[in-house]
Order: structure tokens, then C-alpha cells, then sequence
């Protein structure tokens, strides 16, 4: 399953109650672009392709859990990073293995991001674009903040947002687009519950067709 959406619309959330639903294995791949965003903030004099590479190579999904990844620094460095190419290609590799050579233990994947249903997996399943207001979007991450004792206002957040849009959709690599085949979904008005309920019975359509459940 393919996930792609701007930040703070809810993709992430939706991502971790399928994955539990259908017992698939989930990455942010977002977290990959932050943690790579991070490094390059905290790492500086050491940063480089190479050490990249053999940063990612032992990377394991349950290191993206890590608070600091979660500053608006963090992530405007990360859509900063997300603009090289080489960079794009090493994270590709690592995508592209847990989509397509998940765990036995798990019944398939499910990814998000930005470039997930145009770029990493074309031939997903199930390809989903998730939306909402920017208004809306900026408050979520307002009062994720603020859970977390950031010090920041919500016209900083929301001045962020608008940046990091901007950066997503117009990168020349792997701009931030919602495919012909991406169905679209808005949580502008929707709870948590209802979204995911949305999307369920959409795939729970699809796969009593296929004859998987």
C-alpha cells in the first residue's frame, strides 16, 4: 500500500492503524528524509555520501521513533536534503526493500510519503493521496509541538508548513503529486476513526473482489 500526502494531513496516523488492521509492515519514509536531515544538522563536519550510506545500511525502522526528529529544523533541513538526487537514490534502496521484501511475519507493507505511489511503488495495491486545509494541518502540528514542549507558535508552524509545501511540490526530483490512480481522501472534517473506516471499506471492497478476504 502506497501512501502519499503533504505534511500534517494525517497520512502517518492513517498508515499506523492499517498496518495494524492488515498486519503489515509500516515506514514513514518522511522519518528516513528527517533522520538524514537531522544528521546533517548535528553531524555537519562529517556529513557526506558516503557516510550516508553506511549510516542507512544499518539503519533499523525503530530508530525513526526518536523525538529529534521531530523539530521544525529538522524538517526543513530534511526537504532540503530531499533535493539531491544521490541522496534520493541511496534512501530509494532502502524503500524499495521494505516494500517489496517485508519480514515473513507480515502479510505485505505500507509506506508514505511524498513520492511513494509516483516513484517508489507504482504497481501498489492500494494508492491513497491524503489531504486536509493548511490551516488544519498547521494546528495538528501546533499541538503536536506543544505536547512535546517545543517552544514555537503557530504562526511559526504554519509558516513552516507553507515553506515545506512549497519545497515538496516544486523539487525537481520527485515532486509531491497526487497520481491519476491515488485516491484521494480529505481529513480536513473527518476524526481519526471515520478517516480510517473510509479507507477500510475501500480496501475491504477491493480485496472481496480479488477474492482475498
Amino acid at each position: 500500500m502506497a501512501i502519499d500526502s503533504p505534511a500534517a494531513a494525517g497520512a502517518g496516523t492513517q498508515a499506523k492503524l492499517i498496518a495494524q488492521a492488515y498486519n503489515l509492515i509500516y515506514l514513514d519514509t518522511g522519518k528516513i528524509y528527517r533522520y538524514i536531515g537531522w544528521l546533517r544538522l548535528s553531524k555537519n563536519k562529517s556529513f557526506s555520501l558516503l557516510f550516508i550510506k553506511k549510516k542507512i545500511k544499518k539503519l533499523r525502522i525503530n530508530e525513526l521513533q526518536n523525538k529529534k526528529l521531530l523539530s521544525d529544523k529538522v524538517a526543513l533541513s530534511a526537504s532540503i536534503i530531499a533535493k539531491d538526487k544521490k541522496i534520493r537514490n541511496i534512501i530509494k534502496e532502502f524503500q524499495l526493500n521494505i516494500a517489496y521484501k517485508p519480514p515473513q511475519k507480515f502479510s505485505g507493507s505500507v509506506l508514505d510519503g511524498r513520492d511513494i505511489t509516483s516513484i517508489i511503488m507504482k504497481d501498489a495495491m492500494f494508492k491513497f493521496f491524503i489531504n486536509a486545509n493548511l490551516n488544519i494541518r498547521a494546528k495538528r502540528r501546533y499541538l503536536e509541538y506543544k505536547k512535546l514542549k517545543n517552544k514555537i507558535t503557530f504562526k511559526e508552524v504554519l509558516k513552516n508548513l507553507k515553506k515545506r509545501d512549497k519545497f515538496d511540490k516544486n523539487r525537481r526530483y520527485s515532486p509531491l503529486v497526487k497520481t491519476e490512480d491515488s485516491i484521494l481522501i480529505n481529513t480536513s472534517k473527518l476524526s481519526k476513526k471515520a478517516c480510517f473506516n473510509k479507507i477500510k471499506k475501500i480496501m475491504d471492497k477491493k480485496l472481496k473482489v480479488n477474492g482475498n478476504i
